[in-house]
C-alpha cells in the first residue's frame, strides 16, 4: 500500500496467474486492471449479470450496489466480489481463473477499413473490417472488440472468424436493432471504405484447449458469431473432440448461416449440429427441432458432468443454459459465456452488457 492523504493506493495480486496491478481508493478493481493491461472478465460493468465474479483470498474491499442475481449474501459471504463494483480498501489477493497469464494478447486501439458488408438475412449484416497492414491484432477466436464512436459511446461486438483468417477481414455479425446509434448507421449510411476505430480484444470467451472433455456449443442469434470463431479455430488447430453446436432462433432464417455450419459438418468428422426453431411459420415449412434451444441440450445430454459448454446469445439463454446445466451435474468451472444484451434491454433494466448491440 502506497499513497498520500488524499489518494491511497493499493496493491492486487490475482491467482493462478499471479497477474498484478495497482489500484487507488475509490476506484473499481475492474477498472484499474484493464486499464493496466489486465484481461480481466466482465460484463456489464455495472453489477448486474455476475461476469467479473471472483474469489478473495486476502485483504478487504468494499462492496459497490449489485443485483442478488449477480452475487447473493451467501456468496458475498463466502468472500467473492464483483470486480465491477468493489473498491479495495487494502492490499488484495483474488482468485479467477478465467484471468490469462502476462503474455496475453495486448489490447490495442487502432483505425479499420470496412471493405465488405453482406447482409445474410433481413435484420443481420455481415461486416468485414480491413486491419492496419503495420500493425498485429492478436486474439483469441471467441473474443470481442469494441467500436469507438465519435460521442465517446462504445459497442461492442465479437469477432466471427479465428485469428488465422484475419487477413481476410475480421468478420463481425451485427443485427440491426431500429433506433440504434451503431446499428442505424451500419444499415443505413455504413457504406465500404468508411474507417472506423476499434479497441479488443477483449473478453475471457475462448477455447480452453488444455482439456479433452466434449463439448457444447450453444448459441442463439447473432450469438453464433464467436461460436463461428470457434469452429474454425477447432478445424485449423486439429482440435478432434467431440463436439455438438445448438444454434437457436424464433424463425429457420434466424440461422442465417445454417449452409456454412453443414458444410464445416462435413469437413469436421467429430461435429455435430442441431438446428432449433422457437416460432417457426406454417410457411415456413421446419421440419426441425423446435422449442427452447438451450433445453434441447438437456434432451440429448441428461448427465453433463462430463461436458464443457460454451454459450453465447441473449442473456436470458444464457442465464437459464447455466442454470440449469448445473442441475445437470456439469461443474460451474466448466460453463464459460458471452451474453449479448442491447441497448434497449440496458435502458429498460437499468444496466450495461459486455456486448451492446444497439
Amino acid at each position: 500500500m502506497t499513497g498520500s492523504a488524499s489518494t491511497t493506493v493499493f496493491h492486487v495480486r490475482i491467482e493462478p496467474s499471479g497477474r498484478e496491478f495497482e489500484v487507488r481508493s475509490g476506484d473499481t478493481l475492474l477498472a484499474a486492471g484493464i486499464a493496466q493491461g489486465i484481461a480481466m472478465p466482465y460484463g456489464c460493468k455495472d453489477g448486474a449479470c455476475g461476469s467479473c465474479k471472483c474469489k478473495k483470498l486476502s485483504g478487504s474491499v468494499t462492496q459497490g450496489p449489485h443485483q442478488a442475481k449477480a452475487l447473493s449474501d451467501d456468496e458475498e459471504a463466502q468472500g467473492f466480489v464483483l470486480t465491477c463494483c468493489a473498491s479495495a480498501q487494502s492490499d488484495v489477493v483474488l482468485e479467477s481463473r478465467q484471468v490469462g497469464a502476462a503474455d496475453a494478447f495486448a489490447i490495442k486501439k487502432m483505425p479499420t477499413r470496412v471493405t465488405t458488408m453482406k447482409q445474410v438475412s433481413n435484420d443481420v449484416m455481415l461486416l468485414k473490417l480491413q486491419m492496419p497492414a503495420n500493425d498485429v491484432f492478436s486474439y483469441h477466436a471467441g473474443q470481442y472488440i469494441e467500436f469507438l464512436l465519435r460521442d465517446g459511446a462504445r459497442r461492442s461486438y465479437s469477432m466471427a472468424n479465428a485469428p488465422h483468417l484475419i487477413q481476410e477481414g475480421l468478420e463481425l455479425h451485427i443485427r440491426h436493432m431500429p433506433g440504434g446509434l451503431f446499428t442505424d448507421q451500419v444499415f443505413g449510411t455504413m457504406k465500404a471504405r468508411d474507417i472506423l476505430r476499434i479497441e479488443g480484444p477483449y473478453g475471457s470467451f475462448y477455447l480452453r484447449e488444455d482439456s479433452v472433455k466434449p463439448i457444447i456449443l450453444l448459441a442463439s442469434g447473432t450469438g453464433f458469431a464467436p461460436i463461428k470463431a470457434l469452429l474454425e479455430h477447432m478445424q485449423f488447430a486439429g482440435i478432434k473432440r467431440p463436439t455438438t453446436l445448438y444454434w437457436g432462433g424464433r424463425r429457420p432464417s434466424d440461422l442465417y448461416l445454417s449452409d456454412w455450419v453443414q458444410a464445416q459438418v462435413a469437413l469436421m468428422p467429430n461435429l455435430r449440429y442441431v438446428p432449433v426453431v422457437s416460432d417457426a411459420w406454417p410457411e415456413d415449412g421446419w421440419a426441425g427441432q423446435t422449442g427452447f434451444v438451450h433445453r434441447a441440450v438437456l434432451d440429448d445430454f441428461a448427465d453433463l458432468s462430463g461436458h464443457q459448454v460454451y454459450a453465447c446469445g441473449a442473456p436470458i439463454v444464457v442465464e437459464s443454459a447455466q442454470r440449469d446445466y448445473l442441475q445437470a451435474g456439469l461443474p460451474a468451472g466448466e460453463f464459460f459465456a458471452d451474453a449479448f444484451t442491447s441497448e434497449a434491454d440496458k435502458v429498460h433494466s437499468g444496466r450495461q452488457s459486455t456486448q451492446a448491440l444497439a
